[in-house]
């Protein structure tokens, strides 16, 4: 028996990141994967029991994992975002949240013939979206302007929200019906948001008091950080049920939003146990769907579901966004975009249990259905949303834009070439001069400090996907790296080799730089200026056939290749790790001699 066990955790883990590594690949969307391979690995083949498995241990497990979720959703909302969506995230919040719980009531009601108590309790566990779902498609699509925002904050937030609700049509339930509620619902609406919002913020100032005066030492700091998430949970959800998922969530929005401590290594750690956790728990909660459950995939669930889609949303975004600055195709965007994620399927797989240990009637519909709506909602939202944001022109631009950080004279020739490619780039230097010269030959460039703390607010880097750091400067090179490391992610950051170092040296540091170093160790900023000085130019060279990459070296010797443009406009940046030889088709954009 250990033996099994210990098998099936690893097919779990293994099946997680076999499909973390697919969707990645092939660009589709994750949970839909981690879907499909539990229903294959549970009820299709019966290989994965997840509640011999794991037993009374699932659904602690399960409300641990939501509660480091949301905190690190929480991690990701900006006030400064807040406040230019505040209007409309209020009333998504309030006024969109009935709508969809009003709709979920009667289509589960009039499609699905459940008793009226039972709807409203299934409705108000719909009006949850989902960060595990929401969070990477933002990702992937990359919407203009506000609706990102919008929808980021609106899918982690609204999750306290409606676990809330659903918690508060359950104790009505169990007092004995609607009639008999008003209390009950009064009582825990102030008890949640009290308990929410005293553990919650004075847990996190707690946290940042504790990091400022630096009380633990640097290797516990993660480990504090997720104990004290998880007991302020616990604590809250002991006060009153559902209220420790805002309290984390607050918890998160306190530490992303201050000034006192750096918390980007807290953030880095949750979003790497996010990553595991996401994966496995929705392999492990699909196997939990029985055969017969799969049998709920009927006419009457699908169409419970288009109805959620195509009515309930786009009611719930229209009257929200009455009397806003957002276009119409900004308001059609957001109303294709709601799908459900693990906090649904956490919340109904609790309320479903408790109620079926009270016999109550219709409750073991209540876990099959739910899944059906993440599966319909994923699957539609998820291989949809980006067509529809490219036909609505809601998209931002491909991001194989640049951030060159130095405006100097060889990085105005490297941003002429990339624009003439049709790739967007972006000049950043505290040099007044450099940068007039820039915008007088037509390049965009921005006099800014490219360390300051407002930067990401005061520049605009929408379609930009890459940095290059480029400067004289090797510790304003290696800063810009570790500074942006979040904003793009460590394999599209480079930066130039360092100056003057000897070559031995070189190999001892390099591991040290958060930059891929660019187009070779020997390339540095000293290197190319003189070669610039020297009378040496751009080229740029359509590799084919008779005149591939060899014949290419064969006529420039001295060539030093930057930049490879694929057939399909993809801009790749060579550098001395993971740089494939270009091949016929592509672009190459080399610094030559002049002949």
């Amino acid at each position: 028996m250990p033996h099994e066990i210990l098998i099936s955790i690893v097919v779990v883990l293994f099946l997680g990141v076999g499909a973390e590594w697919i969707a990645w690949r092939f660009q589709l969307p994750s949970i839909l994967l981690f879907l499909l391979f539990g229903i294959l690995a549970g009820p299709t083949i019966g290989f994965l029991k997840t509640d011999e498995l794991l037993g009374d241990l699932l659904h602690p497990l399960v409300s641990i994992s939501v509660a480091i979720i949301l905190f690190e959703g929480g991690l990701n909302l900006s006030l400064e975002k807040l406040k230019e969506i505040g209007s409309v995230f209020r009333n998504l919040m309030s006024i969109g949240a009935v709508i969809t719980w009003i709709v979920g009531t009667l289509a589960a009601c009039f499609i699905l013939n459940f008793d009226l108590d039972l709807s409203i309790l299934l409705g108000a566990i719909l009006i949850v979206s989902g960060p595990t779902v929401i969070v990477p498609l933002m990702r992937h699509i990359h919407p203009k302007g506000k609706i990102g925002s919008i929808l980021t904050w609106e899918g982690i937030a609204i999750d306290p929200i409606g676990a809330l609700c659903a918690v508060l049509v359950f104790e009505s339930i169990m007092a004995g019906g609607f009639e008999n509620a008003l209390t009950v619902v009064s009582l825990g609406i102030f008890k949640t948001i009290f308990f929410g919002v005293l553990i919650g913020v004075g847990v996190a100032y707690i946290i940042v008091w504790v990091l400022k005066h630096y009380l633990i030492p640097d290797f516990l700091n993660n480990t504090f950080s997720l104990m004290a998430v998880l007991v302020s949970f616990t604590v809250s959800n002991m006060l009153q049920a559902e209220s420790g998922l805002l309290s984390v969530t607050l918890m998160g929005v306190v530490l992303a939003n201050q000034k006192h401590v750096d918390v980007r290594h807290i953030v880095h750690f949750k979003e790497n146990l996010r990553v595991l956790l996401i994966s496995t728990l929705f392999i492990l909660l699909a196997a939990r769907l029985t055969r017969e459950d799969l049998a709920y995939a009927n006419m009457n669930t699908i169409l419970f579901v288009l109805v959620l889609i195509f009515v309930a949303r786009p009611l719930a975004v229209f009257f929200s966004t009455i009397g806003s600055e957002l276009q119409f195709k900004e308001k059609l965007f957001l109303g294709l975009v709601a799908p459900r994620g693990i906090v649904a399927a956490a919340v109904s797989s609790v309320f479903a249990l408790k109620l079926a240990a009270l016999d109550y009637p219709q409750a073991e519909h209540l876990v099959p259905i739910t899944f059906f709506v993440i599966i319909g909602t994923v699957a539609f939202y998820g291989l949809c949303s980006s067509w529809f944001a490219k036909v609505l022109g809601v998209r931002a631009e491909s991001l194989e834009g640049v951030m060159i950080i130095g405006a100097h004279t060889f990085a105005r020739e490297i941003a002429k070439a990339l624009k003439k490619e049709n790739c967007k780039t972006v000049l950043i230097d505290n040099n007044l001069s450099h940068i007039i010269t820039a915008r007088m030959e037509g390049l965009s460039a921005e006099y800014t400090n490219v360390l300051s703390e407002d930067f990401l607010s005061d520049v605009d880097l929408e379609g930009i996907g890459k940095l290059m750091a480029l400067t004289s400067n090797d510790e304003v090179n290696t800063l810009s790296a570790l500074h942006f490391e979040d904003v793009f992610g460590p394999a599209d950051i480079y930066q130039l080799p360092p100056e003057r170092l000897p070559q031995e040296s070189k190999e001892k540091i390099k591991t040290h730089f958060r930059g891929r170093i660019l187009f070779g160790n020997k390339i540095s900023y000293s290197y190319l200026s003189g070669r610039f000085e020297k009378g040496a130019q751009l080229k740029t060279t359509k590799l084919t056939d008779d005149f591939n990459f060899a014949a290419f070296n064969k006529m420039y010797p001295d060539a030093v290749p930057l930049f490879v443009v694929s057939e399909n406009g993809r801009l790749f940046i060579l550098s001395t790790t993971g740089s494939a030889e270009p091949r016929s088709g592509q672009i190459l954009i080399s610094v030559v001699n002049t002949l």
